[in-house]
Order: C-alpha cells, then structure tokens, then sequence
C-alpha cells in the first residue's frame, strides 16, 4: 500500500533498489546530496547534478524537465552515507518562472524496481522559493526510512547546498546552472499549450507575436516518471504506460494477458474536437489499424500535429521501457553472480559453473522478453508512420513526399513546420518529424564544424560547409513556402561570398528581401536595418501604439542567414548579432546561423549565451537532441531534396510569382 506523506511524516522503505520520480508543472533541476551521519555534505563530490550526474549508488538527470527518474541503490552508497537528499531547484534565466509558487506543485514518489509506490508526497506551500529539499533517504538502526522534507529556500540552489553545509555553495549552484542551461540548448520543445477547453495557443495578430509559456504534457497524459510507466521484470511496460504504443492496457509481457489495445486514449482533449477519419475496423483478437489524424484537433492538420508528437513520445517512452528492463536484467544477473562467488564453495567446480549459468539464462531470457515487447511496439509505429507521412501537408512533410508537387502558397500560417528526422538506434529506418512551432520561437544554429559529430568528422570541411549552407537554404526555402504572400522575408550575409552557389535556389528566384551582404559594410547595414526594426517594434508594443509605427517598417516576420561567422563580424556587430538572437524571435526577426563553434573561440565565454539561445543542428547525422520527457539522445537528420529533384526550384517559381502578384 502506497504511503501518502505529509511534510516531517516518514516510511520505512523495504528495499534498497529504489526509483524517485519527479512530476512538476515546468522543467525543474533534480539533484541529490549525500550526508554523514551529522547530515553534513562533505564535498562536491558528494552532490549528484546535471553536470556530474552519477555517483556510487545515485545517478540523476542530466537536464532540466518537467519530469524526472532518480535511480538509487542504497547498499552501493558508500560506508560513510546515512542521508541522502534530493533536491529540486528552478533553472535560471529568461523564460523561466523565479519562485516555485509560479507553477504547479511538484510530486514526487518513491517506487521499486517494478514501478510499485512505496510513498509519495506533493509539496505544497511553496512560494518565493526557486529551490526546495523535497525528501531525504535515512539511515537509523541499521534500516533505511524516507522522509517528507519540503523545506524551501529563497535563496535559491546556492543557500540550499550552504545550508547542508557546502563548502563553496555558490560555485557548484552556479556550474549546475550552467550545466542546466547548455542541456535546455539541446532539447527538443515539447509541443504547444492549449487553453482550458482545448484550443491551441496561438500567437496574437501584429508585429509582436508574445512568446508562449512552457508548454505542459499533452492532454490527458500521464506525467513521465509517473507509476505507470515503469519497467516491469522481464521487459514489460506497465500495465499502462502513458502514450507508449503497445503498452495501452495490459502488460506487454504477461502471459495470458490478452491482444493489446493500440488505441491512444491519452491523445485526448477535453474540447469536443471534429470527428476523426473513420479507422477500418479490426479482425478480432487484433490491434486497430492505424489511420492518419487519429489524434484530435480543430482541423486535419492539427490532429496531424498532435499525433506526430505522440507518435514521438510514445517511441521515447518504449524505448525507455526496454532500455530500463535490460538495465535490471544484467543488475540482476550481476547480484546473482556476486551471491554465487560469495561463497567459497561455488567459486570452484559444477555448482559455480551451474549458478553463473543459471543467471545468465535468467538474463537473456528477461532481454528476449524485454525486446520482445519492443518489436511489437516498434512494428504498431512503423505501420503508424507508413499512413501518416504521405497524409501530411507540405509543412509537415519532407521534400520526397507527392504533396510538394500540387503545392499553393498559403493564405494563413500553418502551426508548426518539418525540421527533419529523429530516430533512435533500436530502429533507425523508425523516422518521426522533427516538428517546430511556428512562428520560430528561437533561432537555429547549423554547426558547421567537424568537431560535432562522427560523421562530421569523416565529411570534409569544405564539403561540411557546403552541406551546412544547403540545409539553411532549404529551411530558408521552407519557411517563405510556408508563410502568406510577402509575410516573410529573408536577409543573408555572407561576408566573403563563400556561399554563393548555395545561395543560388534563393537568388535565382527572387525571393531575397536583397542580395546577399558581403564585406564589413554589408554586415553592419543589414544588422543595423534588422537592430532598428527591433527596436521600434518593442517600443511601439510596450508604450500600446502599435499604429504609430513608421509607414515603411516591414511588420512582416523576417529570417536573418547568417554565414561562416564570426569572419568579417566586428565587435559592434557581434553585440547586435546577440541583440537580435535574444529580442528579436519575440518581435518576428529570426536568426539562423551556420558556424564552426571553433572559428569564434577567440571570443571566449561572451558568446556562449548565444550559442545557448540557439537550437543547435547539424547538416550530417548526429545525436544530440533530446526529448522532453525521458532525456534520450536523438540521432538527427535535416531534410533534404532528392537527388535530381527540381521540386526546390518549382516551390521557390510559386513563391516568388505570388509575391509579385500582390506586391503589399
């Protein structure tokens, strides 16, 4: 039976192998420390972060999120551990709430190695405080009991850490915030926010369009960690793990446990959305065959959206399952092994050999199970995938796909647009759409350099650069397809003219606001053109007077291309680049830049808040995004036109013929 806490009230645990899952309303650090038996932490060493997120016994997240999974194993702390503490704290900076009495109150449960509760407690009552000592593991008597703690701290990370006492408290809070922060850089955004009777949040009419709040889980979902979602014993997924496809009503292991419901009855609302397309019916004993759509929403495309997004999860989250199943056969293999050779009996001759055997069987059989499992909820996507993609419009869709060739410029922007691809390494020919809201919450980066990945490496640099700059202009090419008529306008600089044969789907259409900028005197007009469109748009929205804007400002949205920086970039120049990434995406000026982190690291730590800002991808495949709810790392692939393909040219012919016939 499930301990429901209160603050001060405590549990004796029954086991040492312990999961502690953390739902909060917004992202949020989650930490450990460890204490003697004073409670005192002894050193860094002794604190487990983002930024050194394992220690003997504990390992931690490595990113902020909204939904965390603490693994703790007890008898693997060391000897002198009779505490451990963990800890939640809000991440620092722009866009992120400052107290704790800002969002909802986080929960946090105690479970064994099958996802069964031992205790839970919501913390409740917490205002000004930005960092909160949730609960603590103790030892007394020999025995191990949780704890409800919930004390808060104004002072944020650093006075919690002190108050343990830390030595250099406000050194490790500061690395762990920036730990935090280059990991938020890495992450993938979870989908939009809906309003309470299930309308997406839209961005208002104007020049100014307000950046959203973060985003919550999808509708009707459970929240990652929480107690239906762990991995049982032999590979299975829980009896209902939220969104995991294959995992909707039974165990997908259990024996006798009946065909599997491949419905997604967490991909719900509670606004009553337009019926879905009609799913052809089942034979009996099997799964419904996927249709496209069947998500719900206001419009096709909507529906569309939400079940990409759940397409997604649910792949992260079969995929952790399996991961976590395998996890705890070999721990468990590696315990029987150990009791085996504990005796000196068995080290030697048949019995020895017998027990290793026995374990090891165990092993493979819990990992056949576990993949076992997988397969069936990789097969249920990859049908999933097959009807979804050729149903998507053209800003769903990649260049390969039919619905390029009947393309129209649109008359209203669409909610979101293709990036690329993501795959994990369980299926890789699996792709989900790497879908981003639109308009462009923040800019992209295309990393240029060599040094980002294996298969950049073995790519040559001119060649990766080359790549690099068509994967900008394709997203460029995306984005004015995508838009209205004249709405979008795209500005390049290219200092020294490297580009120009990337360039040349853009500028033999015509779709350029002007022709690239080249030299010293091309960079600092367009930075100063887009500086002052900036500045006027956020003086006109904060004084009201939106209307009193000059006649000839451009309200339209507007991409900046940014090529081989930082060369032919000033000091001046580099301060109005960081200006645009961190004001400008909230008044409709993006940026997308293609770098080589290195070219810049005369600079220094000055740019790394840019380089933070930016959504960082690559022109080759690379893993290194991650999702919002399990924290996999996502191998990446950027769109790209078939070879000998004329379908670029043909989208840019209709984008440029439109903007001539209503010139605005």
């Amino acid at each position: 039976m499930t301990a429901e806490l209160v603050r001060g009230q405590n549990h004796t645990l029954p086991q040492t192998r312990l999961e502690i899952r953390v739902s909060a309303g917004s992202p949020v650090v989650a930490g450990a420390t460890l204490g003697d038996e004073h409670g005192t932490v002894r050193g860094t060493e002794w604190v487990a972060h983002p930024g050194s997120p394992r220690l003997p016994g504990l390992e931690v997240s490595r990113q902020a999120a909204a939904d965390h999974r603490l693994a703790v194993d007890l008898d693997a702390l060391p000897g002198a551990v009779h505490r451990v503490t963990v800890l939640l704290a809000l991440p620092t900076g722009a866009g992120h709430p400052a107290r704790f009495g800002a969002v909802a109150a986080p929960f946090v449960a105690v479970t064994g190695l099958d996802g069964t509760e031992i205790a839970t407690f919501t913390l409740i009552g917490l205002d000004t405080e930005s960092a909160v000592a949730a609960l603590e593991l103790y030892r007394r008597q020999g025995a191990w009991k949780v704890r409800a703690v919930g004390q808060g701290y104004a002072a944020g990370l650093a006075g919690m850490l002190a108050d343990q006492g830390l030595d250099r408290a406000a050194e490790l809070a500061a690395s762990i915030q920036d730990a935090v922060a280059s990991g938020l850089a890495r992450s993938v955004a979870p989908p939009p926010p809906r309003t309470p009777d299930g309308e997406r949040v839209r961005h208002p009419a104007g020049p100014a369009p307000a950046p959203a709040d973060p985003a919550p889980p999808r509708p009707g979902s459970e929240p990652l960690g929480g107690p239906t979602t762990a991995p049982a014993p032999g590979g299975t997924t829980g009896a209902a793990a939220p969104g995991a496809a294959g995992a909707g009503n039974a165990a997908p292991g259990a024996a006798g446990g009946g065909p599997i419901d491949y419905a997604h009855p967490r991909r719900q609302t509670s606004a009553p959305p337009p019926p879905p397309p009609t799913a052809p019916s089942a034979a009996p004993g099997q799964p419904a065959p996927p249709v496209a759509g069947d998500a719900t929403g206001w419009s096709m495309d909507e529906r569309l959206y939400n079940q990409i997004w759940g397409m997604f999860e649910d792949l992260a989250r079969a995929v952790a399952a399996y991961r976590s199943a395998v996890d705890f056969a070999e721990s468990r293999m590696e315990q029987e092994l150990d009791r085996a050779l504990s005796d000196p009996r068995h080290r030697m001759g048949g019995a020895g050999d017998l027990a290793r055997e026995r374990a090891r069987d165990k092993c493979q059989d819990l990992t056949a199970r576990a993949r076992e499992a997988l397969d069936r909820d990789l097969a249920q996507l990859a049908a999933e995938s097959a009807v979804v993609e050729p149903a998507l419009p053209a800003p769903y869709a990649g260049w390969d796909n039919p619905v390029w060739h009947g393309y129209r410029v649109p008359m209203e922007l669409p909610m979101a647009l293709r990036l690329g691809e993501l795959h994990l390494p369980e299926r890789t020919d699996l792709r989900i759409p790497l879908l981003v809201r639109l308009p462009l919450e923040r800019g992209v980066w295309i990393d240029s350099g060599r040094t980002a990945s294996e298969a950049a490496a073995a790519t040559g640099g001119d060649r990766l650069r080359r790549l690099a700059m068509d994967s900008a202009v394709t997203l460029a090419a995306r984005l004015l397809a995508v838009y209205p008529a004249n709405e979008f306008s795209v500005h390049v600089i290219d200092p020294a003219g490297a580009a120009a044969g990337a360039l040349a789907p853009l500028t033999d259409a015509g779709v350029l606001a002007a022709p690239p900028a080249s030299g010293a005197g091309g960079v600092s007009a367009v930075l100063a053109h887009l500086t002052r469109r900036v500045d006027l748009v956020q003086m006109a929205v904060r004084a009201g007077a939106a209307d009193s804007l000059p006649p000839d400002l451009d309200t339209g949205e507007h991409l900046l291309i940014v090529n081989d920086f930082p060369h032919g970039f000033d000091d001046r120049a580099v301060t109005q680049l960081r200006y645009l990434a961190d004001e400008g995406p909230a008044v409709g000026v993006h940026l997308l830049m293609v770098a080589d982190r290195e070219d810049a690291r005369d600079y220094g730590p000055v740019l790394d808040p840019l380089w933070r800002s930016l959504l960082r991808v690559t022109p080759v495949a690379d893993d290194h995004l991650v999702d919002p709810w399990v924290g996999h790392a996502w191998t990446y692939e950027p769109c790209r036109v078939p070879e000998g393909s004329r379908v670029l040219e043909q989208v840019l012919a209709l984008v440029a013929a439109a903007r001539r016939a209503d010139p605005r």
